[in-house]
């Protein structure tokens, strides 16, 4: 590989990476208290958990974001194991947009998307039309970076050992998983590995039977996120981490099983490779989701075997806030006004004690009981 073509590579991963935190950070900031509504449906069932985890991270566009939350949520005494199985399940669908909206090839349109975006952010008198444009000019740079990476990679076809490492991928289906989830663990996104599948198969490089299993990889890779953010939690919150990773290494083994099947279901939903990466991430979770979702109960005492004992309740400290709730600031602002008013509520009952302890003269209460 030339300079030039890791620059370039490294450069439109660098936009593309920005784009998508961009535009999902200013859909967070549009959506406001919507998102709350979202997560207060929670406590309904798991196929409404699910659809919420869908739509949070088709709004923040990142499942690992998503499952970080929940993981936070979790730590929080907020929602429960069973609660959160839904979500994270709901998150791997949500996560698929990404893939889809890169399959449509709208680089030609992303510099007057940009252009647009701006205008409405420089000019626009009002709050919400520049959120809106933020939006446009994430989604425009996004594109710009996904055609500058898809640009980079055109050489590689005229390279011997990049076309013989395509052929080992080919034929060791596991060798492919461990390279998707090297990939992702290291990127720490998932949407980012597979839009760079994406750029490869733009350029004719990667067909479908080497694209589908370092997809898979790449689901099991984006657990890592939640893995490494649930070091330090309390017991529930590491299960629901472990949740999303079992998920999503099931969902792989039963589908390279059946791999030569679902091959020839993606690949007759479309002629262009891309598109079928897309089809095949959204297959996959969707498929996964409704596998497991009704045995949920089952992957909760997966869990619960692996790390046994009742969690222990914690009663001092904070209760309602936990820094990995900050992924959405408007949940975050409710939480810290419920730990205000927990807070409150405490100074109340220790001023309440203390006036007690005075005009009873009762040692006990002066002391806390000791």
């Amino acid at each position: 590989m030339t300079v030039q073509m890791i620059t370039g590579l490294l450069g439109g991963l660098a936009l593309f990476l920005y784009g998508m935190r961009l535009m999902g950070d200013s859909l967070q900031k549009t959506a406001g208290d919507g998102m709350k509504h979202f997560i207060e449906i929670l406590t309904t069932n798991r196929v409404m958990g699910a659809f919420a985890g869908l739509i949070v991270t088709s709004i923040i566009q990142s499942s690992s974001a998503t499952t970080v939350m929940v993981v936070g949520f979790v730590n929080a005494g907020l929602m429960t194991l069973e609660q959160a199985v839904g979500v994270i399940m709901g998150a791997n669908i949500g996560t698929t947009v990404t893939a889809q909206l890169i399959a449509f090839r709208l680089s030609d349109i992303a510099p007057i998307a940009v252009a647009v975006g701006v205008a409405m952010w420089f000019f626009s008198p009002k709050k919400s039309y520049q959120q809106v444009g933020e939006i446009i000019i994430g989604f425009g740079i996004l594109f710009m970076g996904m055609e500058i990476m898809s640009s980079s990679v055109k050489p590689l076809k005229d390279i011997p050992e990049f076309t013989n490492l395509i052929l080992i991928l080919g034929h060791n289906r596991f060798l492919g998983v461990l390279v998707g989830f090297l990939m992702t663990a290291v990127i720490q996104s998932s949407s980012v590995t597979i839009g760079i599948l994406q750029a490869l198969a733009f350029q004719g490089l990667i067909p479908i039977e080497v694209a589908l299993p370092v997809l898979f990889g790449d689901n099991i890779g984006t657990t890592v996120t939640a893995l490494l953010a649930s070091i330090g939690t309390n017991k529930t919150a590491r299960r629901a981490a472990l949740v999303h990773m079992f998920f999503n290494i099931i969902g792989t083994v039963i589908f390279l099983i059946i791999l030569g099947p679902v091959t020839s279901i993606v690949k007759a939903t479309s002629v262009d490779v891309a598109r079928q990466i897309a089809n095949a991430h959204t297959l996959f979770n969707v498929t996964n989701t409704i596998i497991q979702l009704p045995f949920s109960n089952y992957l909760v005492r997966l869990v619960k075997y692996l790390l046994p004992g009742e969690v222990a309740v914690e009663e001092k400290g904070l209760k309602y806030l936990d820094e990995r709730i900050l992924e959405t600031p408007s949940i975050a602002v409710v939480q810290a006004y419920k730990e205000v008013i927990r807070m409150g509520y405490i100074s109340l009952q220790n001023l309440k004690t203390s006036m007690e302890a005075f005009f009873e003269n009762d040692s006990k209460k002066m002391y806390g009981g000791i």
